[in-house]
């Protein structure tokens, strides 16, 4: 009993969701096709938008390619990273010396403000 229950509730699933409409049109065209392809699986494939077997293979190797290309990448960056850090304390005591401290800072705008006020 529960396994029908079950059965009627994915059939009426499949129709609410033009799953059935779908493959009967796309069965149809089968039907319909006077030069019968060698693959009706990717006949049906094909119809439904989806990549034939070749275009998935192709998909699938520019895919490996390119996570190939990423993972040099990421390398390539952690590596960046690591030699930013090693060099980032050699940067903060070069700028040190070349700017003025903040506490300079806000004397030269205060001197400034007092010249402007003459």
């Amino acid at each position: 009993m529960a396994s029908e229950f079950k059965k009627e509730a994915y059939r009426k699933y499949l129709y609410s969701s033009g799953t059935i409409d779908s493959l009967t049109q796309v069965l149809v065209m089968l039907y319909e096709t006077h030069d019968k392809p060698d693959n009706a699986l990717e006949f049906i494939r094909k119809a439904l938008g989806g990549p034939t077997k070749a275009e998935y293979d192709q998909l699938k190797k520019e895919k490996d390619e390119l996570q190939t290309k990423f993972d040099v990448l990421l390398k390539q960056h952690a590596e960046a990273c690591e030699q930013l850090q090693l060099l980032a304390p050699l940067d903060e005591n070069s700028l040190e010396a070349k700017l003025p401290s903040p506490t300079s800072r806000s004397s030269q705008r205060a001197s400034k403000k007092g010249s402007l006020k003459k």
